[in-house]
Formats: structure tokens, C-alpha cells, sequence
């Protein structure tokens, strides 16, 4: 069975950002769902409307914008009243935002020359997953930005067998990264080890103008990789559920409206340093996540807890196949259980689960039947077959 190494390699090779944390009580749990308002055509949520203005209005430059996570930054430092900028290939959703500029350039061929001879009072990096693109970046914006706020990942942290870690916690050494460099390791292998090295080049051309933010598992309406979206749509289907373990292992998830409001409220306050980012405030066991998922249908359903042990024999893969799960093993016992109060602390707020469900749910059905086709989760004939095993060995 996978180590948790391998889950973060897997999970990124399918472009899914891994990570833990704890969470603080619910915070704005308006509706967002996609509609269309505001001032040239811009795209705004509805939720937002009610946003207050920012007391002191930001130009900021986010290096991507169009992705999953970015479209909520755009949304809420809209709302605040920030003027943006939008630096990416110009090929994920171009015209997503008719009313913010755009400027084209492609980081993994080191085109930066749209940024030249521009300032911002803050950058917020979204798209690199690999070292070298925060290297280049961060070179060429370090005198053009007043703050960087990169986009790591829980995953930078080297060691899981904690429950409780920091921000302090060990993350992938320098000498990490560059064995794995030196060892011809894909970036999605190194997943850990590239955003670790990249929170490092954060700092030392910024210094305390840095912000790194490391997020878990972020889900919620508009995440194609359906990393947390399979329970809602299976829940939703009804019958009876095939839920891994005993109920008890924890579970940690952040909504993408909640990350995106965070990161711009960070540099709104000019905060440095790095902060762990996911949640809830509360612990949450898989139980806890599984039946408050339940309470936003009314279609018939039942959960049958089958026990790690057996699933690890049927050859079932923790993460993908059983998302937001890993098995319960002494070296992944912390994925899910990192600390993230300085987060809270500085801002970090969640909404109800419920609202995080039901939204991702809605914006899954609205979309055409032919695009509702799940990247992850337990296709349903081997989530029959090992229940009618499990049931068949338990009388």
C-alpha cells in the first residue's frame, strides 16, 4: 500500500494540492455560487456583495487567477475594492474576468517581460508547484512588490508521524530538494520538497515582505480534481455507503472561498511569515465529515464502516479511492492533525461544512451530464463487491 509520499506524489500528478490542519468556527457562510454583476462584466459571486471596502484599496498582481483557488481571491479583493492585475498564459478560462487586466507570460519558459517596468503593493503566487518558477519570480518582482504571498502547502512539512505540529514542524530540507533535483524525482514526486525550497527562495528575496501560506486540502464549488466532491455525490445518490475505517481517523478540508478571503485579508494587514492553513477549528473525524454531509439530502442512505485492514486487502487506495482518508498508520498519524491557529489568529475563518457540501453539489449538477464523470472516489461495482465481501465475512 502507498506510503503517504506517495499519496502526495499521486495526488499531485492529478492536480491536487494535499495538506492538514485545524479549523476555526464557521466564519461568513453566505452563497457564492457563480452569477454575473459588478462593473464591466466582471464575474462576482453573490455572497459578496455585502463585502466591506477595504480601508486603504491595494494594487496587487496574482500570478495565475484562473484556476480553482484564484477566481476566489479575484472575487473577494474585488469586492474590497482592490485593483488587480492577472499574470498567466492566458489559456484556463481567459474570459473569466473580462473587466481585470491580464498580462500574458509563460513561467515554465521564464516570460516575465509583461511585468517589466510595473508596480504592485502585493503579489500573490498561485501557479508554481515547481522551485524554479519562484526563483525566477521572485528575482524579477522583489523591487516591483511591496509583499509576496506564496501558495505552499501542508505538504512541505517532511515528517506526518505528529498529531498537532506548527509551523515550526520540520519541512524538506535544501538538501532534500536538491537530491531529488539530483535523482532526475519528478516535481510531482517532489511535490513537498519543491514547495518547501520555494517558501525558502520566498524569504530570502523578500525577507519579512514574505507571506507563505500553506493550505490542506482545499475543496468547494469549481474543483475539477473532485477531491472531497465524491462524498457529496455519492452521499447523494443514496443506498448504502461504503465509509473506510472505524469513523474515528480525522479529516481536514478547507473551503476555496474561505482560502481565497484569507490570503487577500494577509496582505491587506502587510502580514509576513508562514502560516499552516486548513481546518476546522473543531477536530473532525471521518464520521463527523460523512454524516454532516447526509444532512444536506434527503435521499435515503446508510454508512457501512469497513475496517482498514480489509480495504488495504481489497486493494483499495487511500486518498483517491477513499478521498480526504488515509490509512491510520503510525507515520501518517498527524496528515491530518496539524496545527493551524496563528492562521485562526490572524484571520482565518470557515464556513458551516454544510454550506461547503451543498455548494459543490449544486455546481456539480449544473453542469452537463457529460462532464459530471468523477476523477476520484471508489468506482461503484468495487465499492459493491467489497461491501458484499465485508458482509459476506461478518455473517
Amino acid at each position: 500500500m502507498a506510503t503517504r509520499r506517495q499519496f502526495v506524489a499521486g495526488a499531485t500528478a492529478a492536480g491536487l494540492g494535499l495538506g492538514l490542519g485545524r479549523f476555526p468556527a464557521s466564519g461568513q457562510a453566505g452563497k457564492e455560487m457563480e452569477g454575473r454583476a459588478g462593473v464591466g462584466g466582471t464575474r462576482r459571486r453573490p455572497g459578496l456583495q455585502d463585502v466591506p471596502r477595504a480601508p486603504r484599496p491595494l494594487r496587487i498582481l496574482i500570478l495565475g487567477g484562473t484556476g480553482f483557488l484564484g477566481p476566489s481571491q479575484v472575487d473577494y479583493a474585488l469586492a474590497r475594492g482592490h485593483t488587480l492585475t492577472l499574470f498567466n498564459r492566458g489559456r484556463t478560462a481567459p474570459d473569466l474576468f473580462p473587466g481585470v487586466e491580464t498580462l500574458l507570460g509563460d513561467r515554465a519558459e521564464g516570460d516575465y517581460a509583461s511585468l517589466s517596468g510595473r508596480t504592485w503593493d502585493a503579489v500573490i503566487d498561485n501557479s508554481a508547484n515547481v522551485a524554479p518558477w519562484v526563483m525566477d519570480s521572485v528575482q524579477v518582482l522583489k523591487d516591483a512588490a511591496g509583499r509576496y504571498l506564496f501558495v505552499s502547502s501542508i505538504s512541505a512539512h517532511s515528517d506526518n508521524s505528529v498529531i498537532g505540529q506548527d509551523e515550526n514542524g520540520p519541512v524538506f530540507s535544501e538538501a532534500d530538494y536538491h537530491e531529488a533535483v539530483a535523482s532526475g524525482v519528478s516535481p510531482g514526486a517532489a511535490f513537498g520538497q519543491h514547495k518547501a525550497q520555494a517558501e525558502r527562495e520566498t524569504f530570502k528575496a523578500f525577507g519579512d515582505r514574505g507571506i507563505v501560506v500553506r493550505p490542506g486540502l482545499i475543496v468547494g464549488p469549481g474543483d475539477r480534481s473532485d477531491r472531497f466532491t465524491y462524498w457529496p455525490v455519492r452521499i447523494d445518490g443514496g443506498g448504502e455507503v461504503l465509509a473506510p475505517g472505524d469513523g474515528t481517523d480525522w479529516a481536514q478540508i478547507v473551503d476555496v472561498r474561505d482560502m481565497g478571503r484569507f490570503m487577500v485579508h494577509l496582505v491587506e494587514q502587510e502580514a509576513s511569515g508562514t502560516f499552516n492553513a486548513t481546518g476546522p477549528e473543531a477536530p473532525l473525524t471521518m464520521a463527523g465529515m460523512l454524516y454532516g454531509i447526509r444532512a444536506i439530502t434527503s435521499t435515503p442512505v446508510t454508512f457501512t464502516w469497513v475496517a482498514a485492514d480489509f480495504l488495504r486487502e481489497h486493494r483499495v487506495g487511500a486518498w483517491m479511492e477513499m478521498p480526504v482518508w488515509v490509512y491510520p498508520e503510525p507515520q501518517t498519524r498527524g496528515f491530518s492533525a496539524y496545527d493551524c491557529s496563528k492562521a485562526m489568529a490572524a484571520g482565518l475563518t470557515f464556513r458551516p461544512l454544510a454550506d461547503t457540501a451543498r455548494d459543490t453539489l449544486e455546481w456539480l449538477k449544473a453542469k452537463p451530464e457529460e462532464e459530471r464523470t468523477l476523477r476520484t472516489g471508489l468506482a461503484p461495482e468495487k465499492e459493491k463487491t467489497i461491501l458484499a465481501a465485508w458482509h459476506a465475512r461478518n455473517g
